[in-house]
């Protein structure tokens, strides 16, 4: 029978088993296995400061690149946009690098007739029938909905406006402007477009500032749409797509695998740098004066980092 002096003498086996064990590990690891262990956390630790090192040295470059980059643009662009009119629709996604975009067009001289800010609503699958009566409300007698695509409610809002705010074809009758406010009057109060500043007039091309793809649930149904108002604005003017990578269903990536639209739209895949803004400018440049498209950037699909300027 095992009784409470066992027990504790078990106990003190244990007790005395650990003492020891922890003395005998505290001694070896005060030998070479601790001089080892020492040797490589010092090393880790200068590895790390090594690369810590690296690290801030390219973002000195990088920000020496941009810095460069944005002395460089004045010098570059000047003159080149002189008396273009150029109208900037930003998706939701591009909102980060709109100002930059639009800072490169102004100093090539380019005259922006205004600002449109895409909402969300606008590119919402759910959105289509009401969208097609808003374009049947919207319309106006120098904005007329006959003719526009009536199938889905993106495609035809967005040849509505296409039609309301770039130049008609030669001998076409203009847009009046009270007709132009009373349309974007309209999407707006209805909340599927912000326009923060007056539209000047109407515009000879187009640059749409687009980001990275939706990655919700409805992401392959928004990409479609936002593709469907890229089309119904190349239909009417000359267009650059300025956006940020070119993979994952985002504008710059669906435009560059489609063959017809390649042919006719411009794409830039780098525009959150200052790089990629003064390559939408001069993207637009050589739409505008050569009527080619490019593709420029450095992503799949890039052609070149920047185009060829005419002489």
């Amino acid at each position: 029978m095992i009784n409470f002096r066992y027990h504790v003498v078990s106990l003190t086996a244990v007790f005395l088993a650990l003492a020891i064990g922890l003395v005998v590990g505290t001694a070896a690891l005060n030998g070479p296995v601790a001089d080892s262990l020492k040797d490589r956390v010092n090393a880790l630790g200068k590895h790390n400061e090594q690369l810590r090192e690296s690290v801030n040295n390219l973002e000195t470059e990088v920000q020496r690149e941009e810095d460069f980059v944005r002395e460089a643009a004045p010098h570059m662009l000047k003159g080149t946009l002189a008396g273009r009119r150029v109208l900037v629709i930003v998706l939701p996604s591009g909102q980060d690098q709109v100002d930059g975009v639009v800072e490169m067009l102004r100093l090539g001289g380019a005259s922006v007739t205004g600002r449109i800010d895409v909402q969300e609503k606008f590119l919402d699958p759910d959105s289509s029938v009401l969208l097609l009566g808003v374009a049947a409300k919207a319309a106006r007698p120098t904005v007329p909905d006959v003719g526009l695509p009536s199938s889905e409610g993106v495609e035809k809002s967005s040849a509505l406006l296409a039609s309301a705010l770039l130049d008609r074809p030669e001998g076409g009758s203009p847009v009046t402007d009270a007709d132009r406010r009373s349309v974007l009057d309209d999407y707006s109060e209805e909340g599927y477009l912000n326009v923060p500043d007056k539209i000047t007039g109407s515009a000879e091309a187009v640059v749409v500032v687009s980001g990275p793809p939706y990655v919700d649930r409805d992401a392959t149904r928004k990409d479609r749409s936002v593709v469907q108002l890229a089309e119904q604005l190349d239909k009417a003017g000359a267009i650059v797509v300025a956006g940020n990578g070119s993979s994952g269903g985002n504008l710059v990536a669906e435009v560059r695998r489609d063959p017809a639209l390649s042919k006719t739209i411009s794409t830039v895949d780098n525009t959150n740098t200052v790089q990629g803004q003064l390559v939408t400018a001069l993207a637009l440049v050589r739409q505008i004066t050569q009527k080619q498209a490019g593709a420029y950037g450095v992503g799949a699909g890039a052609e070149s980092l920047l185009p060829e300027m005419p002489e």
